[in-house]
């Protein structure tokens, strides 16, 4: 179970990857980005980011595209947080909202 600063970390990363995405980007595709989740590991050391799209594009080369970006997102992410190391970023596509709609469309289909 993660400790209570761990938690902390996690969600202000969450917060700031998030503004330096809105407010700090001039790529198309990051600004349609949602972060969805952050997983630090207990070393504070590498960081998994989970994020959706509003695009229509394949999941794998939006996978690929933010994480070319992980390198400027964590040199902004270095600049807002309180904390010795920034975490490396690893950028994962989010499929749980498919997977929850897919649910949900079952669920409407039986009754």
């Amino acid at each position: 179970m993660k400790n209570r600063r761990i938690k902390r970390i996690e969600s202000d990363i969450l917060r700031y990857i998030s503004d330096i995405i809105i407010n700090e980007t001039n790529d198309e595709l990051l600004k349609s980005v949602t972060i969805t989740g952050v997983d630090l590991t207990n070393d504070l050391s590498y960081c998994k980011v989970y994020f959706t799209s509003l695009l229509d594009l394949d999941e794998a080369n939006q996978e690929k595209e933010v994480n070319e970006a992980a390198k400027f997102l964590r040199g902004k992410l270095s600049e807002k947080i309180e904390i010795r190391h920034t975490p490396e970023l690893k950028f994962i596509y989010d499929k749980s909202i498919e997977y929850g709609s897919k649910i949900d469309n079952i669920l409407s289909n039986i009754k």
